[in-house]
């Protein structure tokens, strides 16, 4: 399904796995990573800086109660790309960027199967990132086909998609499909 996701034009995968042991997630992650290394796409680990340091992984992602910025930055290469959930919290992304952040994401801006239980984000705060956010701003939470291009139009710089892709009938048109979506803004 990931290099479906890969061939269909994704620019960066997300390995997020909260219920595999870490011999599994060791094993996915590897796995994964070979896949997006052969279509130079980039591999953040989600709150596991050990798994990323391991599998040499181009970045990490972290939320509230995982590892700081300045920590991560600590272990992390320079190259490295971090990331931080700022859920609907505009502060949390401006002290994010000033720590060093590679970009922020805010959500969930809809329901979402993968995380019922998100914090819900509305759409005005991604305008309000535009004056504050230098860096990339990610929207998450429930995005679909019908409902990515308001997120786009906002002033997000990309979506994380998860059961908008992985629930197609084929899962590289959807990608392309979602990839096109950003020709128009």
């Amino acid at each position: 399904m990931v290099e479906q996701v890969l061939m269909g034009g994704a620019t960066c995968v997300q390995y997020r796995n909260k219920a595999a042991d870490q011999s599994l997630r060791l094993l996915q992650a590897t796995e994964i990573h070979r896949l997006c290394q052969k279509h130079n796409v980039p591999l953040i680990i989600n709150d596991d800086i050990d798994l990323t340091l391991e599998i040499d992984a181009e970045g990490l992602h972290v939320g509230e109660n995982d590892t700081a910025v300045p920590v991560a930055k600590k272990y992390l290469a320079d190259d490295k790309i971090i990331g931080v959930s700022c859920y609907n919290q505009l502060d949390r992304a401006v002290a994010a960027q000033a720590q060093g952040a590679s970009y922020v994401a805010f959500g969930a801006f809809f329901p979402s199967v993968t995380k019922s239980d998100a914090t819900q984000a509305g759409i005005e705060l991604l305008q309000a990132a535009k004056s504050l956010i230098r860096i990339p701003v990610v929207a998450i939470g429930g995005i679909n086909q019908h409902n990515a291009s308001i997120l786009l139009h906002s002033g997000c710089f990309a979506i994380a998609v998860c059961q908008g892709l992985f629930t197609g009938d084929d899962i590289c048109v959807t990608t392309r499909e979602f990839s096109r979506l950003f020709n128009k803004f």
